[in-house]
């Protein structure tokens, strides 16, 4: 964040709660040397821990699996240029541990396209920031709204 740009940051504990609130993020990673975005269904787990769920055999968990990734999601009403960002980063793994499978799969996330053999991801939060802009008004003193 820059000086008077219009945002104030938001402290580590305020983004994991908005974080819980929001269905839908973004998962940035590294596809063919490439930055890569998808949009993915995630749920906290505990310690702030992301929790992705998606078919075994996707692309996507081969290309996360033991890499460091970023994670966003955000809130923002167009209408008011008001809204908050978040973005947690750290190591992906995907979750062998057969106890911990069975929790998840009570308690993480639904994929939102089932498959026959799916895969939990767990980003743990090495980084998280987050900003917001409030009603549309930046430190400048320029309303946004008009």
């Amino acid at each position: 964040m820059y000086p008077n740009d219009g945002f104030h940051e938001l402290g580590r504990q305020e983004c994991l709660r908005r974080l819980a609130k929001v269905p839908v993020g973004r998962i940035v990673y590294t596809r063919q040397a490439l930055p890569a975005v998808l949009p993915v269904n995630f749920s906290l787990d505990s310690g702030g821990a992301v929790v992705l769920r998606t078919s075994a055999a996707s692309e996507l968990v081969r290309a996360i699996d033991g890499a460091v990734v970023a994670f966003e999601a955000d809130d923002v009403d167009a209408v008011r240029h008001s809204g908050w960002s978040v973005v947690v980063t750290g190591a992906a793994m995907a979750v062998t541990d057969p106890a911990e499978i069975e929790r998840l799969a009570r308690t993480g996330p639904v994929s939102w396209v089932p498959s026959p053999q799916e895969v939990f991801v767990r980003i743990e939060p090495e980084l998280v920031t987050g900003r917001e802009l409030v009603g549309g008004h930046t430190l400048y003193g320029v309303d946004l709204t008009v």
